[in-house]
């Protein structure tokens, strides 16, 4: 069976000495940059919202969610077994190991901290920190590509690919398919979303169709993935990403049909 080979692509982007700097951590570094002046560009585009001073603020707080609830979620929900008897391997986050799910609800957290105790609204606050957070997601997606990690089940499409860990099978290049779907086509799907002025000014609205948006996203290219080793297939042949999808997908759709209905009562 013909298949793609594998770009030689090397993990790691620049060295000097003892000191490695890798692609995925770039992936963050270039991600919260990003993200953070997006967010600047929204706050300025709606006066009457958070400032672009609070985002300013708020960059420190994001960073600290998003490295503590990554690692926490991904201890939690793909590894506790190992982790809990070697505890000391938990603060190791250069040998990988985060999880989407546990960081974002880090940042939930850190934006709810944040937003009581600066007297802002909070669905007001995480509606700008949505749409800036596919920016961060694809670019992440791209490096677990370049780590030839997270690859895609056995294939044979055309576009199939042999990863070095992967064995000899062609595989899905669902890295891929995640950096356009969770990260480009989730940002275009807010970016024009937010352009709308009664929708942007419905307090929950984008936070709900983010986390609706990537919900389906992510179940559905579950389907393409390989599940992680140490857990296989679960419930039913789901697998950990796709269960801890579900929740997002009905509270999402719940933020959305809140915010009309809160918007329909102040018409009323």
């Amino acid at each position: 069976m013909l298949a793609l080979a594998f770009p030689p692509l090397d993990p790691v982007a620049l060295s000097f000495g003892p000191l490695v700097i890798r692609w995925y951590a770039l992936a963050y570094l270039v991600g919260f940059i990003l993200g953070w002046r997006y967010c600047l560009y929204l706050a300025r585009r709606n006066p009457k919202g958070p400032t672009p001073q609070q985002y300013d603020d708020f960059l420190t707080w994001a960073v600290i969610g998003t490295v503590l609830g990554g690692r926490l979620g991904y201890i939690l929900f793909y590894q506790p077994e190992y982790y809990f008897a070697h505890p000391m391997e938990m603060l190791q986050v250069w040998h990988g190991g985060m999880s989407f799910h546990g960081g974002m609800l880090g940042v939930i957290a850190s934006a709810w901290l944040y937003s009581n105790r600066r007297h802002i609204g909070f669905f007001s606050f995480t509606d700008i920190l949505a749409c800036a957070t596919p920016i961060g997601l694809g670019l992440g997606r791209i490096a677990n590509f370049v780590n030839g990690e997270l690859y895609g089940r056995a294939a044979d499409v055309p576009w199939a690919m042999i990863f070095p860990r992967g064995g000899d099978v062609p595989r899905h290049p669902s890295q891929i398919y995640e950096a356009l779907l969770e990260g480009l086509m989730l940002f275009l799907i807010l970016f024009f979303i937010a352009r709308q002025e009664k929708l942007r000014a419905r307090p929950g609205f984008l936070s709900g169709c983010f986390l609706f948006g990537y919900g389906i996203f992510r179940l559905s290219i579950e389907f393409f993935r390989e599940p992680d080793m140490q857990l296989g297939f679960l419930i039913g042949g789901t697998t950990m990403g796709q269960l801890l999808c579900l929740p997002m997908i009905l509270f999402g759709a719940y933020l959305i049909l809140r915010s009309e209905r809160r918007t329909s009562r102040r018409m009323a």
